[in-house]
């Protein structure tokens, strides 16, 4: 191959929502670098609660920050210029270029925004990874058949025809209806967008493939497209997810014999990729819940972020699951928070320019001893920090409105010299660095007292062999000469 060329870049759109866009892209951006390329991801537009901090302190989708680890690269605004961040069931924050830009309704969203203007962002920002990668592997939203919203498109086929992308279009054959929905997916599309759309590629396939070959027949002849593509349904293979729907796939229960972790599962939780990693402990049974019993029994339990503190506070204490916290904790379990946990974790919560609410102030759970104001300015920014009394540097994150006063001779970590978070006593502590539970010696810490050989993986190793593992799986069941091919016309 002559790895110099340009190639086109490459779009994957889908069906549907979660029909693994991002994972399909996740695996062709890891696809191309073992290939000898440099690549880059983009996603125009993305709606996630999971989101990242790129180097430069501006704000992104978590997706494209694991893809662009895929690549092998440092993420950048570029690679997701808009961001839509729900703060609750109507209104999303609206992030553009790594910056809050205010919160709007759905309606206000794609009625009263200058869809031209985030487009030209879009397409500027695309641009300007395409002068320094190649190729650039673009990542589409929801459906590209709503015919109703293909006026207010700047992150589907509108992007695909701007740039002249090779498009692919994934259809989930779990789900059900693969043949409909390709095919009803080609013929709504408008031909100046059919022509993009180079194959077809069938996603979380059970069972003998061999027997889907009259299926994928049938599908090249009435839809005239390829397939080129049938990935094989996978569950040893782990990748960070943004999308809160793969929750409901990690909902166990309480388990005999194992550490049991309970993650409180939010209204408005975020960034629940930082407990990734205690699922690969084998020690460990990681649950999300919003049980009492499974709360009040577990060994440790987790307050994570959220979008709206004092709305999920509130909703703790509503539900009851305010109350098995608490009682968690007196009997003797483990409580931590990070980020609005650490926030809900305290004392009080005030929002005296009604950030996130009309209620001023709130009293917290009162586990640890301090209080937190909501800023109108949002934190967004990696950070190096020491762990406790440790001379070991480590990576993370913090992306958070708020500031919270605490004792400066209990801190959970430092951070050039500055204090974050709480520590109260090794089971009961709150932070606001995202990624802290990726740190072998933080693991180690909270599992301590459990008498056990605790296996914690290394993770860089483990999510760079994740990836390569990815990459060969999709590369297998691919026709990757036909796609190359395309990609080089």
């Amino acid at each position: 191959m002559d790895y110099r060329k340009p190639l086109h870049p490459i779009m994957f759109v889908g069906t549907g929502s979660d029909v693994g866009k991002s994972i399909i892209n996740t695996a062709f951006c890891r696809i191309f670098l073992q290939d000898g390329y440099t690549p880059a991801p983009f996603k125009a537009q993305n709606m996630s609660l999971n989101s990242y901090a790129t180097p430069d302190g501006l704000e992104i989708g978590r997706a494209q920050a694991v893809q662009a680890e895929a690549c092998g690269i440092n993420c950048s605004v570029e690679m997701n210029p808009i961001l839509l961040k729900p703060v609750s069931e109507q209104i999303s924050q609206v992030i553009l270029n790594g910056k809050p830009m205010g919160n709007q309704t759905a309606s206000e969203y794609f009625l009263n925004t200058d869809r031209d203007t985030l487009f030209k962002h879009a397409i500027k920002a695309c641009h300007k990874l395409k002068s320094k990668y190649n190729p650039i592997v673009i990542e589409g939203a929801g459906s590209i058949s709503e015919v109703n919203l293909w006026d207010k498109d700047i992150t589907n086929m509108r992007i695909a025809k701007e740039i002249e992308a090779d498009t692919f279009i994934i259809a989930d054959i779990d789900r059900g209806g693969v043949f409909g929905s390709v095919y009803g997916t080609m013929m709504l599309l408008p031909e100046e967008h059919k022509r993009l759309i180079k194959g077809i590629i069938i996603n979380k396939f059970r069972g003998d493939i061999s027997l889907f070959e009259d299926g994928k027949q049938i599908l090249e002849k009435i839809t005239g497209i390829p397939v080129v593509a049938v990935i094989p349904y996978f569950s040893d293979i782990f990748i960070d997810d943004e999308d809160s729907v793969v929750l409901n796939k990690k909902r166990n229960t309480i388990k005999e014999g194992k550490i049991n972790i309970a993650v409180i599962l939010l209204k408005h939780m975020s960034n629940f990729t930082d407990f990734n990693i205690l699922e690969q402990v084998p020690q460990v049974n990681l649950i999300y819940s919003n049980d009492e019993q499974e709360i009040s029994n577990s060994d440790i339990v987790i307050i994570p972020g959220s979008k709206n503190t004092i709305e999920d506070l509130i909703h703790l204490r509503r539900t009851g699951i305010a109350k098995a916290v608490l009682k968690a904790h007196k009997s003797g379990s483990a409580v931590y928070g990070i980020c609005g946990g650490f926030q809900i974790m305290g004392e009080e919560i005030n929002d005296p320019n009604h950030v996130e609410s009309d209620i001023e102030t709130i009293p917290g759970l009162g586990i640890l001893p301090v209080k937190t104001t909501i800023t109108e300015e949002k934190k967004t920014e990696q950070c190096t920090f020491n762990f406790l009394n440790s001379s070991n540097k480590y990576l993370g994150y913090e992306i958070h409105m708020g500031e919270t006063s605490a004792d400066s001779n209990s801190p959970l970590c430092r951070i050039d010299g500055k204090h974050d978070g709480y520590y109260l006593n090794n089971k009961t502590w709150g932070t606001y660095i995202h990624g802290i539970l990726d740190n072998k010696e933080v693991i180690d810490a909270i599992l301590s007292e459990f008498n056990k050989e605790i296996s914690i993986p290394d993770v860089e190793h483990f999510k760079n062999e994740q990836y390569d593992k990815l990459a060969n799986w999709v590369r297998m069941h691919s026709d990757m000469e036909y796609i190359y091919k395309t990609l080089k016309q």
